[in-house]
């Protein structure tokens, strides 16, 4: 090699220079031709013109004058494998940044309902507030009451009873202990009362048994009427109200209709029903199905639905349908509960409706459904017996008329009615805290006459009653409470 040859290597060329010539090359191999170079003409750089970036390398020119140089590359290998990962690695992240993302679009939607309900409950506490009364100050007063009524019929045990007085006296305790609970239980937790319900009526259950055992030398008085039997004289009593609650709907819906679903095939079943007007005091809309009465209690499983049809609170359920008074008509709805479709309609033949005939302080129930023992009945008006109510007998099926009666009692000037084995029995408003129970019409005999027999209730105006053959109770709609009222009959039949 000759002293004046050096060889330069830099990106993007590799530079071999003697003295009066240069070849430039690609830096991708490592020996280089004169003929794979197009010399150069005009200025040669010299070494200290070379870029600093170029590095130097010992070289030689061989027998054929062909530059020889000997160099080593960088590491220029580019690294896929990690990109790929990269790539691999951003894409696992933007899935789970969706599907994060759509959680996050969720937990607004609930966030969203929930707020809503939140404002829903904060208006009923609200209104609750400035209630003057509520219904669970009610059931814990009604709660009271029945432990006095049981307090004084242990003392008239204690004097009648003969033999041992170990049983009244263990009643008796009880009974100390019930009211003391009670005042616990109230000052603890206004809302918790389905336990002292269960508790009080199984004493109750215990005072009656203690009552008929209390000795031989009394007359033998005949047993009740059994469920769902007619071998009665007819009502003779009834019992104080029992508060069960406050309509679903809130204090505002304060006309409607509830009671339990009676069937003769499965008489000890049946649903337990709501149905609230809406605040005109006409439109039915909205209704509710329980299962049982705790779920009822608790506002826990229940099945809302609704129609667009129903007017006034003269609703009524048997044997799985519902039946209301078609919206500003004189027909009859039979609704599937299954379903909650009208599966027959059916007008009933020279009904008046629409507050021609309603009932005294009750709206739009013209046309008022009722069930007993015997099944489905309507009450109402028409214009040939001049407001006089009237009474048909209904096939459940068809809704066809099967039997009319007429009455000579004006309707209007009743509360409100309900039937029991084949008799209509009308009410009337005595007072703000009680109805009466004035007036009969025995559809069996034909014969109609006067009653005197006095309801309590918790508000001014009652909206509808429901009787249920099996629990033999009434089921009142006042002023949006539920009540629950136990009858006491007459055991020798008429």
């Amino acid at each position: 090699m000759s002293p004046g040859l050096f060889c330069l290597l830099g990106l993007p060329f590799l530079f071999c220079q003697t003295t009066g010539s240069l070849w430039t090359s690609s830096p991708t191999s490592s020996s280089f031709s004169d003929s794979a170079f197009s010399s150069s003409s005009g200025s040669h750089p010299g070494p200290g013109s070379v870029s600093q970036s170029l590095s130097n390398f010992t070289g030689f020119e061989d027998d054929h004058g062909t530059c020889q140089c000997s160099i080593v590359l960088p590491d220029t290998t580019f690294p896929v494998q990690r990109v790929e990962r990269l790539e691999l690695t951003a894409h696992v992240l933007s899935q789970k940044f969706e599907k994060e993302l759509s959680k996050v679009k969720e937990y607004v939607q609930l966030i969203s309902v929930y707020e809503k309900k939140l404002s829903n409950l904060t208006i009923r506490i609200e209104i609750m507030e400035k209630d003057t009364i509520s219904y669970t100050e009610l059931d814990f007063e009604l709660i009271k009451m029945e432990v006095k009524e049981m307090e004084k019929l242990i003392v008239q045990l204690k004097g009648s009873f003969v033999g041992s007085t170990v049983i009244v006296d263990q009643l008796e305790v009880e009974i100390r202990n019930m009211t003391l609970l009670v005042e616990k239980l109230e000052t603890l937790d206004k809302n918790n009362v389905l336990a002292i319900r269960r508790e009080i009526l199984a004493l109750k259950t215990r005072l009656k048994e203690c009552e008929a055992s209390k000795g031989d030398n009394g007359p033998v008085s005949p047993p009740p009427p059994a469920p769902g039997s007619c071998g009665h004289g007819g009502i003779m009593n009834v019992s104080k109200p029992a508060v069960v609650q406050l309509n679903w709907r809130g204090f505002a819906y304060k006309y409607g209709a509830w009671g339990r679903d009676y069937s003769p095939q499965n008489p000890e079943g049946g649903l337990y029903w709501v149905a609230p007007l809406n605040t005109d005091g006409r439109v039915l809309e909205y209704y509710r199905l329980h299962k049982t009465l705790d779920d009822l209690l608790l506002y826990i499983n229940a099945r809302d639905y609704r129609i667009t049809y129903g007017q006034g609170g003269g609703t009524v359920v048997y044997n799985n349908y519902m039946y209301v008074n078609w919206y500003n008509t004189g027909n009859i709805a039979k609704i599937n509960l299954s379903n909650n479709r009208a599966e027959v309609t059916q007008t009933l033949p020279n009904a008046a409706y629409n507050n021609r005939f309603s009932y005294a302080n009750v709206g739009w129930q013209d046309i008022d459904l009722a069930v007993d023992e015997q099944g489905l009945w309507v009450i109402y008006s028409t214009e040939a017996s001049t407001g006089n109510m009237v009474i048909s007998k209904l096939n459940d099926t068809t809704l066809v008329v099967l039997n009319t009666w007429y009455t000579r009692q004006y309707k209007p000037s009743v509360s409100n009615a309900f039937m029991i084995c084949g008799v209509l029995y009308a009410t009337r408003t005595l007072n703000t805290k009680a109805e009466e129970i004035f007036y009969y019409y025995d559809t069996n005999t034909g014969r109609e006459g006067r009653l005197a027999i006095t309801m309590q209730k918790m508000q001014e105006r009652v909206q509808s009653i429901n009787y249920h053959p099996i629990e033999q109770k009434l089921f009142v709609y006042n002023d949006g409470y539920l009540l629950n009222y136990d009858l006491i009959f007459n055991q020798k039949p008429k």
